[in-house]
């Protein structure tokens, strides 16, 4: 594992140090979103100073800006983690790079391994970075989180960052999803809170495996599904929405089906001896 720095000099120094790019697009996004939308924002005081890993649920194409919002408010930097293309629109992808944003190339391992080096560095200098583990805007019929993918999980195992679960409510209702333009009047007001880290503790320092990795996604997922019914004011479903079999699923299917996969090729080593 590699280690997590935590509170230091250099870390005290990437929370001070923002660049110019920065503070232009801070100046920009800031009074816009407080124009645009009302919100009601809880805990931010437990997004750590000294790096971390932000991971948030996904209802709306305009989240990034409501998050970034956020964890910029709460004395943090925020990098998220972004799909590559948007790196090659003009304008859109130079002030991304200038406030280190970080693209993710899906199916590339060189590149993959290019943006993990990327978001490391940032936890070590102080940053949060940003990580919606969904992939995508949830499909979920109910706007529920759905199941996630498994880089949020190897990240925190691998830097052994603390993983602060973001949810939100409310976006969609500006923006819903599959629209283009927003809804302006009258004006929306969303949700948001910050909880206690989620806790991998007895994940750490062993190694990485199909099942360990699954086993702290659903931590993820249940974490942030949570913080979501909490501001909704309703229970969550008890089933999770898997988007390649369009339906709902057992919560603990993502681990079960890793422990198969690792029996079946443990049995299929031992066939080959």
């Amino acid at each position: 594992m590699i280690p997590y720095v935590g509170e230091n000099a250099a870390a005290a120094e990437g929370k001070a140090r923002r660049s110019p790019a920065w503070r232009f697009a801070a100046g920009i996004v800031r009074p816009g979103m407080n124009v645009l939308m009302g919100k009601d924002w809880q805990g931010l005081e437990k997004i750590p100073s000294d790096g971390c890993i932000v991971v948030a649920n996904h209802v709306s194409a305009v989240d990034p800006l409501a998050v970034l919002h956020a964890v910029y408010r709460s004395g943090t930097t925020p990098h998220i983690m972004a799909k590559e293309s948007l790196f090659r629109v003009p304008v859109l992808g130079a002030l991304m790079r200038k406030v280190q944003l970080i693209p993710v190339a899906r199916g590339d391992r060189e590149k993959s391994q290019q943006s993990f080096e990327a978001a490391y560095e940032i936890i070590q200098q102080g940053g949060a970075v940003v990580i919606y583990p969904e992939g995508t805007l949830t499909k979920d019929p109910g706007l529920w989180p759905m199941r996630m993918k498994t880089g949020a999980a190897r990240l925190a195992l691998i830097t052994g960052a603390p993983v602060i679960p973001l949810s939100h409510w409310g976006t969609h209702r500006f923006l819903p999803r599959g629209k283009k333009l927003p809804r302006i009047l009258p004006r929306r007001r969303y949700s948001l809170r910050a909880d206690k880290p989620v806790d991998l503790s007895d994940l750490r320092g062993r190694p990485l495996s199909r099942t360990l990795l699954a086993e702290a996604t659903q931590r993820i997922e249940q974490a942030l599904t949570d913080g979501v019914a909490e501001l909704r004011g309703e229970p969550a479903p008890e089933l999770i929405w898997d988007r390649n079999i369009h339906q709902r699923v057992p919560r603990d299917q993502l681990r079960a089906r890793a422990e198969q996969a690792e029996n079946e090729a443990g049995k299929k080593a031992k066939e080959e001896d």
